[in-house]
Parts: structure tokens; C-alpha cells; sequence
């Protein structure tokens, strides 16, 4: 199988690296994307949720994978949602890790409920359309618990989410319509899931495997997130 790497929010592919460098000492392939807009030197001005589908698919095209897993963290569930309708003939399955899975219609700001309001002013705001976060958010919401010079830096790494990733919804049917198998690891420390992993991962019927670590357990955990992405 070849897994390709979706990060979260303000992530690039760099998060994933831990993971994939275990799958691929197991014997798979690993690609870890950055989305459009995430690299320093983009410009991540006027960005929609398709041109991170649109990413998605076309590195899997253009490189000819098959038996692709797509694997998506935290946002990125959303747009490898998007990607799976248009790559299923090359897929192997899909995994969501401690990931936001939409309904149809739902944006990642609607799916933070009180939130989405600030979140929608705060982009409108921005003269790049584009939202960031602080360290002390961060620090409480994403790595708690972990020393501070760890979570200082990978918050470094960190660059603004293009508004229009955060705005845009799919209007496309669950994945689970489209007859592949689908695995739902979760983080059993995280407290920053805009909804329950359990709920998150009942959309698309199954039960989450559960990993050590919080939100950012693919790079403190790592050994166990690729684990149970193998066996998914």
C-alpha cells in the first residue's frame, strides 16, 4: 500500500513525518503533502477548500499511486473527503486520524459552533484571508502536557491557514457511500476534536482505535499511530 499524509490545520507535511517513516520501514510507501498556501514563500490569498482537493488529487495522479490509503489529520479529514470521490479507483482505503469528518454542507468554522463567528471575522479581517494561532492556544488546546521547548518547537513550524479551508464546505455524500474500508484512530488525550472522536467516527460506522497522546500524537507517539494505521 502507499499512504499519502494529509495534515491539519497551520500543519505542513513535516507532522506526518514521524508516522511515515514507520510505514515505510514496514515495507509501504509514504508520501506526506503540505497543502497550497502552508509553505513559507506561498501566498495563500484568495485559497479555496478545492485547491486542497484539487492538491491532493493531482499528487496522486501525477504519480501514479495505486493502493493508495489516504490518511487525514485533524482539517485534513476534510479534504481527503473531498479526494477520495475523485481518486476511488486508486484507493486501498481511507484513515482518519483524530480528524474532523463533515457532513454534507458542514464548513470546519460551522462545525466549531460559538466559534464560527469569530473565526469567520478573524479571516474577513486578515488582508491575506487567512487565519493563525497563538502559542498559548496551542500550548493548552493541541499539546498539553508536553515540555515547553517541544511545543515551542513545533509551534515554529506553524503558518496561517488559508481562510477558505476553513469557510468551504463539500457538498458531496459520506465516504462510507463509496465501499472502501475506512479506519478512525483517535487520540485519547485530545481536547481540541470539534466534536467527539466517538461521534466523529460513527458518521462513517465505524469505532475508533485509540492511541496515546493528545492532538499531537502523530509526532509524540508516533510508533503507535503508525501502528494502528497498519492495521487498519
Amino acid at each position: 500500500m502507499h499512504f499519502v499524509f494529509i495534515p491539519g490545520a497551520w500543519h505542513g507535511g513535516w507532522s506526518w513525518h514521524p508516522v511515515g517513516h514507520r510505514v515505510r520501514e514496514a515495507g509501504h510507501g509514504a508520501t506526506a503533502l503540505t497543502m497550497p498556501g502552508l509553505s513559507l514563500g506561498d501566498d495563500p490569498a484568495g485559497l479555496s477548500l478545492d485547491d486542497a482537493v484539487d492538491h491532493i488529487v493531482t499528487a496522486v495522479e501525477c504519480r501514479d499511486l495505486r493502493e493508495v490509503v489516504l490518511v487525514g489529520h485533524s482539517w485534513g479529514g476534510i479534504p481527503i473527503t473531498g479526494a477520495a470521490h475523485r481518486l476511488r479507483d486508486r484507493l486501498a482505503g481511507i484513515s482518519y486520524f483524530s480528524a474532523f469528518i463533515p457532513r454534507r454542507g458542514e464548513s470546519m468554522a460551522r462545525a466549531m459552533g460559538p466559534m464560527e463567528g469569530f473565526l469567520t471575522d478573524t479571516i474577513a479581517a486578515s488582508p491575506d484571508r487567512t487565519i493563525g494561532l497563538d502559542f498559548p492556544t496551542f500550548q493548552q488546546g493541541l499539546m498539553p502536557g508536553e515540555p515547553e521547548a517541544v511545543q515551542r518547537l513545533v509551534y515554529d513550524q506553524l503558518m496561517p491557514q488559508p481562510g477558505g479551508y476553513m469557510l468551504d464546505a463539500l457538498d458531496l455524500p459520506g465516504v462510507e457511500t463509496l465501499g472502501l474500508p475506512i479506519t478512525y484512530v483517535l487520540a485519547e488525550n485530545d481536547i481540541s476534536l470539534a466534536a467527539p472522536g466517538t461521534e466523529l467516527a460513527a458518521r462513517v460506522g465505524v469505532q475508533p482505535v485509540l492511541v496515546p497522546g493528545g492532538h499531537e500524537a502523530l509526532l509524540t507517539s508516533p510508533d503507535e499511530v503508525a501502528k494502528a494505521l497498519l492495521a487498519g
